[in-house]
């Protein structure tokens, strides 16, 4: 039997709820999405389950981290279908608030949370403050939400990494936890932007994986020429269809990756068609 869903839109239902949990001493875990679920964020949900009595996902396509020619107009909304998959999942609560419920004021007159260091570069320089509106838009829902623990994929590593610090910077008594990336069987990580690829250009997404994990190889076996492989993987992936936005090695807290390290992390994102893609890959020396 399914579970039910109960579903808020307005914040001062959903903190009545809240303070009612807290009255009988349950535990909450926080999943925020953006909808158009795949199983990705289905694991998100299970994972949650694990940490806490009650999970509560939001589902909130958020203005302030899309550029001006991003796709906020036609990113997948698919509100019906995303809470059926839910109540399915066994996630207890839904918050789906409007945009005014979040920003009251407008986005203009919205107070901004900008994370420095792990925020710049990679897609923080080629999405000029993308990270200032996740960073905004999540503390406002651990506000709204006051969880226990919330969970964010590894998929988009330097997010997760831009949260956390966030968390610790600013004392929220939250935990965060990293799920691993969810990929279909040719390896390409779940994304919602991966309705946006054609089948021919689906058939060659599975290839930005395949570079990673080949200059990993390289990377593992003692190559630490970091520009080198770089170089070969953006050529690589040119030879494959794509457009490379970057591909950079760096040490696993985001800072530059250093030759006498023995981890790090494959950070590459690359455009195919109408999508643009992103992945990543942890790399043990020896391993």
């Amino acid at each position: 039997m399914t579970a039910s869903l109960v579903t808020f839109t307005q914040t001062a239902e959903l903190r009545k709820e809240v303070s009612q949990l807290r009255r009988q001493g349950l535990t909450l875990a926080l999943v925020p999405t953006m909808g158009n679920l795949h199983a990705g964020h289905l694991r998100l949900v299970e994972e949650a389950r694990r940490h806490a009595d009650k999970v509560l996902t939001t589902i909130f396509v958020n203005p302030l981290q899309f550029g001006p020619h991003e796709d906020f107009d036609n990113y997948p909304r698919t509100l019906e279908e995303d809470s059926e998959k839910l109540a399915s999942a066994g996630c207890d609560y839904l918050f789906n608030p409007s945009v005014t419920e979040v920003y009251p004021e407008g986005q203009e007159n919205q107070t901004r949370v900008q994370v420095p260091q792990v925020s710049e570069g990679l897609c923080g320089q080629k999405r000029p403050g993308h990270f200032d509106g996740v960073a905004t838009v999540v503390s406002k829902l651990f506000n709204f939400v006051q969880p226990d623990v919330a969970c964010f994929g590894q998929k988009d590593y330097q997010q997760l990494a831009v949260i956390q610090k966030m968390t610790r910077d600013l004392n929220f008594p939250i935990r965060i936890i990293g799920v691993p990336t969810q990929r279909a069987t040719d390896g390409l990580a779940l994304s919602s932007r991966n309705a946006y690829l054609t089948e021919a250009e689906r058939r060659k997404a599975a290839g930005l994986y395949a570079t990673l994990k080949s200059i990993g190889e390289k990377l593992a076996a003692g190559n630490t020429h970091f520009h080198e492989l770089t170089h070969l993987a953006r050529a690589r992936l040119a030879e494959l269809g794509f457009s490379p936005e970057y591909v950079e090695i760096r040490s696993l807290d985001l800072s530059p990756a250093r030759i006498d390290a023995r981890e790090w992390v494959l950070l590459a994102a690359a455009r195919l068609g109408k999508a643009r893609l992103i992945d990543n890959l942890v790399v043990r020396k020896g391993e």
